[in-house]
């Protein structure tokens, strides 16, 4: 028989495993989401094209705030994250534009 202790052990151990990939995978992900972004901001920005696209961005947190559900993460946590990716997109267009 297993002592407890030891078998919560190894839970933790392979549960902390996994926090690490799946961060991995976000930083990787997200480096590429910014790079997008980064080129979205650029584009509108070289073609004189509004920083910000409001239809877009309700769209976007709309299905955002779906896909959370469907994942059961928090909708708000998605929708603040959709706004602070929209900032930078406006923060690139801005520099870009200078």
């Amino acid at each position: 028989m297993t002592n407890p202790v030891t078998r919560a052990a190894a839970l933790l151990k392979e549960h902390r495993e996994s926090i690490d990939r799946l961060d991995a995978i976000l930083v990787y992900t997200l480096g590429e989401r910014f790079k997008h972004t980064q080129a979205v901001g650029k584009l509108k920005a070289e073609h004189d094209l509004p920083p910000s696209d409001p239809s877009r961005e309700a769209a976007q947190i709309t299905r955002l705030e779906d896909l959370a559900k469907e994942a059961d993460l928090d909708p708000d946590f998605a929708k603040a994250f959709l706004n602070f990716i929209i900032q930078e997109v406006i923060r690139h267009h801005k520099k870009h534009q200078n």
